[in-house]
């Protein structure tokens, strides 16, 4: 494959997005003709003359404006969230006519979406829709850390209750599919617990002896998977190499340990879809828009996680059998 062609959405025009983007490729001379910008144009202008970037550096990339009326910075609004489907929505064309090869995300309110009409609560499931892809699942990178999530979006009572057998079971699959994806030659799973000490034989709970243990031990003739093991020390043992990626049964078990790892460096991944996705892990960062001190550190990594992943994960995801995906 030529050089991968890199589409930027600019997230929500209110928010951080244009300025971690201006500050991301103003800073590491990217390559003009492998990137693609889909946002506001006016407003992405307006945020490189408020950072004072030089905007000689940003000829040559092309633009697909997506027109809108001004926002105003650091407010959730329905005009906002409108640019920042629509943004989605272009980027996903692109992708799937084969005009770009992966696809790099700036944040979006999920609130605004919302109040513009999105039937969806975040990119993921946004890009699932879009894409009918079978299964999109998400993984976060940070340094040699990998963390894969059977459960995001959902309040942590419903994800407790989700924590069974077959729903591990499912995600020790995906687990392994998304190395698959990425090229890992080794592909060692480990799968964190749920309760303290890993429920201490059901002192502590009994999710670990009932539903997670039964799901490792099904799956363990079929992969190279471990535990339930001990959440407060299983993503250090991980991002030191031990095991390639872990299962974060939610939201948060994963988020926490990631960004204490590498707050600005964790860079999140769709895999499932037919190309890459990538994105910051963080969000829209209201409170600091429109000052110019927003941190691109995670922007950078998202870009250059997506110029270096999408080619090799295009070509596996092709010769992989996709009937086959949890």
């Amino acid at each position: 494959m030529e050089q991968p062609r890199i589409g930027i959405t600019l997230g929500d025009p209110a928010g951080i997005g244009p300025e971690i983007t201006a500050k991301a490729i103003a800073a590491s001379g990217f390559q003009p003709d492998g990137l693609i910008l889909v946002g506001n144009k006016r407003n992405f202008e307006d945020v490189v003359k408020m950072l004072r970037i030089d905007s000689s550096l940003f000829s040559g990339i092309q633009f697909i404006d997506i027109p809108s009326k001004p926002v105003k910075m650091g407010e959730v609004s329905k005009e906002a969230g409108r640019v920042a489907i629509q943004s989605i929505e272009m980027a996903t064309s692109l992708a799937l006519s084969g005009r770009i090869h992966g696809l790099c995300t700036a944040p979006i309110s999920k609130e605004a979406i919302i109040l513009a009409g999105s039937r969806y609560i975040d990119h993921t499931t946004m890009l699932q829709s879009l894409t009918g892809s079978r299964s999109v699942t998400t993984v976060f990178e940070s340094g040699r850390l990998r963390i894969v999530f059977m459960t995001k979006h959902m309040p942590l009572k419903e994800a407790v209750g989700s924590v069974t057998k077959e729903n591990v079971g499912r995600s020790i699959r995906q687990a392994d599919y998304a190395l698959k994806c990425l090229g890992s030659e080794r592909r060692r799973i480990v799968v964190a617990a749920l309760n303290p000490h890993a429920g201490e034989q059901g002192i502590l709970g009994n999710e670990e002896k009932d539903e997670i243990a039964p799901a490792v031990k099904e799956m363990r003739g079929l992969y190279d998977v471990h535990g339930p093991l001990a959440a407060d020390s299983v993503f250090h043992l991980a991002a030191t190499g031990e095991y390639d990626i872990v299962l974060s049964l939610y939201h948060d078990q994963g988020h926490i340990a990631a960004k204490m790892l590498d707050f600005n460096g964790t860079v999140s991944m769709n895999i499932g879809l037919p190309f890459l996705r990538t994105s910051v892990d963080h969000g829209t960062a209201f409170d600091i828009a429109g000052r110019g001190t927003a941190d691109a550190t995670s922007m950078h990594n998202a870009i250059v996680k997506c110029m270096v992943y999408s080619a090799k994960y295009l070509n596996n995801f092709r010769t992989i059998d996709q009937s086959a995906i949890p």
